[in-house]
């Protein structure tokens, strides 16, 4: 029995112009969940969310290089119901291959979460959010 279900509950698109981004989406009729008003929306859609965050705060907050060198430009996201079940997703995937770019820690939003970058380079964030139920 694996800690991580076969969820993936956010995908963070790291967007350029953050302003054009959100009405973009808005106009496609996507409902805003939940926004900081300034560089953060996450839109509820039908069994996933989709967040809007600016490109280099989301290559720093996942613990890589908005150079052009592998960072695709987006992160996956799987909650969970606790802050211990992030450490145990995210140790067992640094098990099985994956790298860990970021220790699983307090967050500035108020939550907990870590990342790693599956072998195939693509990163997860695997967080626990206090505000919203994404799990």
């Amino acid at each position: 029995d694996t800690p991580m279900k076969p969820k993936i509950s956010l995908v963070t698109l790291g967007v350029r112009d953050f302003k054009a981004a959100k009405a973009f989406y808005e106009g496609l009729g996507f409902p805003v969940g939940a926004t900081d008003g300034v560089d953060f929306a996450m839109f509820k859609l039908e069994g996933t969310w989709l967040a809007l965050f600016p490109l280099d705060k989301l290559a720093e907050d996942a613990g890589a290089k908005d150079d052009g060198t592998g960072f695709p430009g987006f992160s996956l996201a799987h909650n969970v119901a606790s802050k211990e079940k992030v450490g145990a997703v995210v140790e067992e995937a640094r098990r099985l291959g994956a790298a860990v770019t970021k220790k699983p820690q307090d967050t500035f939003w108020g939550g907990y979460s870590g990342y790693f970058r599956a072998p195939d380079g693509f990163y997860w964030e695997v967080a626990w959010n206090p505000h919203t139920d994404l799990t």
